[in-house]
């Protein structure tokens, strides 16, 4: 019988630029792990298995980063690599441990510290992972003297160009966008706001990709704990134990390699696929989500992200854009921590819900200026639900949500995040989390922040 998964606790580091003085990675783990502990109200002790990612590092860093810092307790440490979502995926397994009840409580920490500049293969003398998805780059549109990943993610977004005659420039506006929600997150790398001007005629790194389109490498690390329904009880959790509703990981299909797409080369379809299995298993749909962080390594991954995740239909991005519905006002508010291009990208510990559980801080002062800004027209009430139903996903100790009950709403006031990481290498992953008593969230709220 599988278990119920709750999201008990959460720490995270602030992202920064990688230089020489940065702190080292069993530092970083230390703090975002002990935070996520102290949020949690838990000992190291009650923790049963640890799942850790990370990229650059040598093998059994995880141990390492765990050994010092949490504790020494002999469980299970289990190191994980996959790329963009290697923070995802220490979740992922982390929630399946609990979930098929080999665990009540589990860590999954993601931590990276990066070299500077451009991402760049490591080992010459074997074959490159990514040699077949460049293949389908390199006979559509060739290969440049310039960065890989810019190249295959700017040729997707050509091939959108080519396909619906799509303005670059409203790859910018997303730029432009995740910027300025950076503003508001403290632990976002960059805190920046630029005109769309500025984003445009920034310095240029690949075709019509600039640098304020682009993520930039990062140091940093994130925590979340998990543990089951009789975890929560037996601990009296029930005030901010938060239950992942889905999550789902998918890997290429065969259309990744057929038909010369270099969308589909990027990961289009499986993200449409990973979508689609994750709102049916949560019994949900785009519309019942209000607030989204997906991978933008790349504007124009967000963009195209958008039409796979079914929240405007192939082509139309560009009018989604237009009617605001990517922001506050609109739809949907996506990318509030200012997405990686702001927020930074530490492979470990990015574009998962590892990290995105950590941004409540942002969400506490991204609501204090959208209110103080009046720049919120939708329904205030669904947007208090909704906004700190994020924040209370995100872990910001107040005591708002009752005890375990029935938490798969499906109204659009529901307040529900989706959060998706892909690689540019293999698979996507969407969590939904749920909540409820949303009406006392909303009486919380508007203490908290009277208009």
């Amino acid at each position: 019988m599988q278990r119920r998964v709750f999201v008990v606790g959460v720490g995270m580091t602030k992202f920064s630029k990688p230089s020489e003085r940065s702190a080292d990675y069993p530092d970083m783990a230390k703090e975002a792990g002990q935070a996520a502990l102290a949020d949690a109200g838990i000992p190291y002790s009650a923790v049963k298995q640890a799942c850790v990612g990370y990229v650059y590092g040598d093998s059994t860093s995880g141990q390492r980063a765990i050994y010092h810092g949490l504790g020494l307790t002999g469980i299970p440490i289990i190191n994980v690599n996959n790329n963009c979502a290697t923070g995802s995926t220490a979740l992922f397994m982390a929630r399946q441990l609990v979930e098929g009840g080999l665990a009540d409580c589990v860590l999954a920490l993601g931590f990276e510290r990066m070299a500077k500049g451009s991402l760049s293969s490591n080992f010459a003398d074997r074959t490159n992972p990514m040699d077949k998805h460049m293949e389908i780059m390199i006979n559509k549109y060739g290969l440049a003297s310039a960065p890989v990943a810019p190249q295959m993610f700017a040729s997707a977004g050509k091939e959108h160009i080519e396909k619906y005659g799509t303005n670059p420039e409203y790859f910018a506006k997303i730029a432009w966008k995740n910027h300025s929600h950076s503003t508001n997150n403290p632990y976002s790398q960059f805190q920046k706001e630029y005109t769309l001007d500025e984003v445009l005629h920034s310095r240029q790194v690949f075709d019509y990709l600039t640098v304020l389109q682009c993520c930039p490498t990062s140091n940093g690390a994130a925590a979340a704990i998990l543990a089951n329904e009789e975890f929560v009880k037996r601990h009296k959790l029930q005030p901010k134990a938060v239950e992942i509703l889905a999550q789902v990981m998918a890997t290429d299909y065969p259309s990744t390699f057929e038909g010369n797409s270099c969308m589909k080369m990027v990961g289009y379809d499986m993200t449409k696929n990973a979508a689609q299995k994750c709102f049916e298993k949560a019994g949900l749909k785009p519309t019942d989500v209000d607030v989204i962080e997906l991978h933008d390594c790349f504007s124009v991954n967000e963009f195209i992200t958008y039409e796979a995740l079914g929240l405007c239909p192939e082509g139309k991005a560009c009018d989604l854009i237009d009617r605001g519905d990517n922001t506050y006002g609109g739809k949907w508010v996506i990318n509030p921590s200012g997405g990686l291009i702001s927020k930074g990208h530490p492979l470990g510990a990015t574009a998962t819900a590892v990290l995105q559980l950590c941004l409540s801080v942002q969400l506490l002062m991204d609501l204090k200026h959208t209110w103080s800004s009046k720049r919120l027209k939708r329904s205030s009430k669904r947007y208090l639900a909704t906004s700190f139903t994020y924040n209370r996903i995100l872990i910001d100790n107040r005591k708002c949500v009752k005890p375990v009950g029935n938490v798969l709403a499906t109204t659009t006031s529901s307040g529900l995040l989706i959060e998706t990481s892909a690689t540019d290498l293999d698979f996507v992953i969407f969590t939904i989390l749920g909540k409820r008593n949303l009406s006392h969230c909303a009486m919380i709220l508007n203490f908290l922040f009277p208009r």
